[in-house]
Parts: structure tokens; sequence; C-alpha cells
């Protein structure tokens, strides 16, 4: 299976982006992922041996990748050494100039900043006492552009630990790592991401962040084309994991980003996730593009935060709506809506809370051109770093607060948003009846001021 990155770029109209399964034949080579009930030892990598090739480990996890024929995996699933065995799931979702800043902080406002009560209209703006001082937000993406330093103080990038893991598949390769590749990306996605929660600057201007002081790790693990393999997601997520634990980052509080998913639950991601969040990491992902057909994984698997996409009726009013228009306060859900795309919650799987996710504005190359151009995108993709900048303040707060205690308050302080319809000025000026049911909000509209007022 191939899992694409969950945003959509919108230029005339918003694509929903489909899951596709492909099935394989019994002599077909295939990679697997195999979380073991054990240690892993040179005696079982020699018994696995028998069955195919071993591509990579995760001893952290007691996981490891394979590359198998078809008819291995329920063999394999059968050894007694072997706790579950799956197909490696797909995961979808030059000259340099440096930004003259050091942060956003008196950028101006945007409607989704706006919308979860961080900013207000116009510049020097904050709503609220903390900026993300004295936090990491790893964004396990696509990587940034080449030209990330005419978008990003340097600053607040920690290219330092910023690393680029390709591979997964099984039929494609060992899970490796690519040295620079991380700041070289043709997508576009993780920049867009990364300008979320740090804010940016568009052509001179500065825009705000949620949590502009953060530190951005940029971690790619998934490909030009903005699709990848859960093996090399796992990668990514246990490299943070590992960071934290060895004290590399100080006692700083860890937030991952993950805009990203794929229709079905993976072993090692899961095994890597429940690691991350054991070694105080707090692990943030979009719910996904679906819409009825339900949410994506990692978001839908329950302990991750997981985020769908909202959007506001002010939309296409006026020429500049996205910056000059100020959202009302106090916040009203009247206001808001539920994007169609948006992925509604099932049996078995767990929505958290919602973000904007429709129209929001940030960096975007479509080619190698020098200097990314700015577009509107929509996707759970955009909504789910609006709710990772959040924890990145509630954890600048409170330091020592877990997975847990951070889903807690963004739930309990969310603006409950009723299943309804709103009518929906679009790009051309029409207006659309958009309606939702109760099980695509979670909790409601999440709202930075009132989490972090309810934060110990």
């Amino acid at each position: 299976m191939k899992q694409r990155i969950l945003s959509l770029l919108v230029i005339a109209s918003m694509l929903i982006l489909a899951f596709t399964t492909v099935a394989a034949s019994p002599n077909k080579n295939i990679g697997i992922n195999v979380l073991l009930n054990t240690e892993i030892t040179d005696p079982i990598l020699v018994d696995l041996g028998t069955h195919g090739k071993v591509r990579d480990l995760l001893p952290e996890i007691n996981a490891l990748a394979m590359q198998v024929r078809a008819s291995e995996l329920d063999v394999i699933r059968a050894l007694p050494y072997v706790e579950y065995a799956n197909p490696d799931a797909t995961r979808n979702g030059a000259p340099v100039d440096t930004v003259m800043a050091t942060d956003f902080m008196n950028g101006l406002s945007t409607w989704d900043l706006d919308a979860i009560n961080v900013t207000d209209f116009g510049f020097n703006n904050r709503q609220v006492e903390f900026d993300g001082t004295g936090v990491y937000v790893a964004v396990i993406d696509t990587g940034l552009v080449d030209t990330w330093r005419q978008v990003f103080p340097e600053e607040r990038i920690a290219e330092e630990f910023a690393r680029s893991f390709s591979g997964g598949g099984g039929e494609v390769g060992f899970v490796s790592e690519q040295p620079n590749k991380w700041e070289h990306d043709q997508n576009s996605h993780g920049t867009h991401v990364a300008s979320t929660i740090i804010g940016y600057n568009l052509r001179g201007t500065p825009v705000n962040g949620v949590a502009p002081m953060a530190t951005i790790i940029p971690v790619k693990v998934l490909n030009q084309n903005g699709s990848g393999w859960s093996s090399v997601v796992a990668r990514g997520i246990t490299y943070i994991a590992d960071l934290k634990k060895s004290g590399a980052l100080g006692d700083s509080p860890v937030v991952i980003n993950m805009s990203l998913g794929g229709p079905s639950l993976d072993a090692m991601e899961k095994a890597a996730i429940d690691y991350a969040i054991a070694e105080g990491v707090i692990v943030v992902a979009s719910a996904g593009n679906a819409g009825t057909r339900g949410m994506g994984y990692p978001g839908a698997y329950e302990p991750v935060i997981s985020v769908a996409a909202s959007g506001w009726v002010g939309e296409w009013t006026a020429g500049a709506w996205w910056y000059a228009l100020n959202v009302a306060d106090p916040t009203d859900p009247e206001d808001f809506y539920i994007a169609s795309f948006s992925s509604r919650e099932l049996s078995g799987q767990d929505l958290d809370v919602a973000a904007p996710g429709s129209w929001v504005v940030g960096p975007y190359k479509l080619n190698s051109s020098n200097f990314p151009t700015y577009y509107y995108l929509g996707g759970t993709s955009m909504a789910a770093p609006h709710v990772a900048g959040i924890a990145a303040l509630i954890m600048q707060k409170n330091a020592v607060l877990m997975q847990q205690d951070i889903d807690g308050l963004l739930v309990e302080s969310a603006i409950p948003l009723p299943a309804g319809c709103r009518l929906v000025t679009q790009s051309n000026g029409l207006k659309k009846n958009i309606c939702w049911d109760d099980d695509a909000t979670g909790a409601g509209l999440v709202d930075a001021a009132a989490a972090l007022a309810a934060a110990p």
C-alpha cells in the first residue's frame, strides 16, 4: 500500500486523495514490518533469513523490516517470536539567502491563527503569553525546500539534528539515511507545515506562527512525490525519541508533527509511537483526507492527538480575507465548519480535535524555482501543525506534562462544534452548503488560549 501526504494543493478546486491498496501475488517480493515479542538476537535473524532478507533493524522497539515473497508472510506471522507482521504500509501526506529576522513574533495575523486564539487582527498581536521558547517540534514530513533560509530564520531550524531517511517497501531496499537531503525537498509540503508552527517571511513581510520561538527539527521520511512507507516513518519517530532519551536535546520538551497517513495501522509505526510517548515526546498527526471513508493512520491510533480540518465562513468574502479580516471574538462555532474532505471517525478510531485546515496560506514551490511562492493549501496536513504548535506552547508552560495530559487539555478546552451546515463562499464567488455530522469534529475547535489557561 502507498500513502500520500495529507494535504491538497488548491488553486481552483480541492482534490480529495484516495487510499489505494495493491494486491500481491504469492511469488511477488513485498516489504513487511515485523514486531517481535522478544529482543532481536542473532539466532532470530538467522532464522528469519531463511524466509527472506532482513532490510533494517529497530532494536529500540524490537522491530525489523524484511523483503520476502508474499507467500511467506503467514509463515512469518506464525513464528513463536513474532508478535505481529504486516506489509509495509504506504504513507502519503539551491542559492541561499538569509531571512533578516530571528522570529516572526510581531508578524501579521492570518485567519487561522486568529481562529485558534493565538493572535488577533494586525501586527504585534500575540494573544497568549507563551511563544514556544525552548521547545523542539520535529516535523516528520518531506523535509524543507533548498531555499528555506529565504522563508525561515536559521535560528529556528535545528540543522544539527535534521535528518533524511529513505527506502522502505521491501522491494525498494534498505531504510537508509541520506545526509543533507532534508534541505533539498522538491515537494514543499514539509516547508508549508513548518511555516504554520513558527511563521515565515512573505517576501519581506513577517507572518506570525503558532509557536514562533519553537525550534523545528526537519525529518524527511517522504520522497519528492510526497509519499513513502511506514517503516521509514517509524525510523523517523524512533530517531526523535532517541534524541529525547539520550539527552541530546537537553531537558527541552519535544513535539512530533506528522501530517501524513494511510489506511491501515502498521505494527512497527505503532511501536515507534508508543516508544516516543513513553520517552515523553508529544505526538500529533492529521486525521486524513478520506471524508466519510474514515480516518488514516497513525492519526486514528488512540494515543495520538489527531486533528480534523475546519474552515471559516469569512473565506473569500474579501480580496485579502486571509489576513485583512478579523475573526470575531469570542470564538463563535457558527463561524466555522468542517471541511468535506476531512476524515470522519469510524468505529475503533479516535478523533480528538479540529483546527484550521481549509485555505491555509504558506510558502510552496511548484517547481525548482529559486523562491517559494505562496499558495492556499487545504487538508488535515495543514490542521495538524496548528495543534502541534499549541502543544509546544503548553509544554513551554509545563515541561513535565505527558501525552495524555496534553491530549486531555486540548480536548477539554475545545469549543464544541455540533453537527450542522454552513453556507460558505467559494473561490469562484459562489456559495456552497457544507454539512457534517458529529463524527467529524472530535471534541470541537481547538483553542490555544483556553488550553494554556487550563494547563497547570
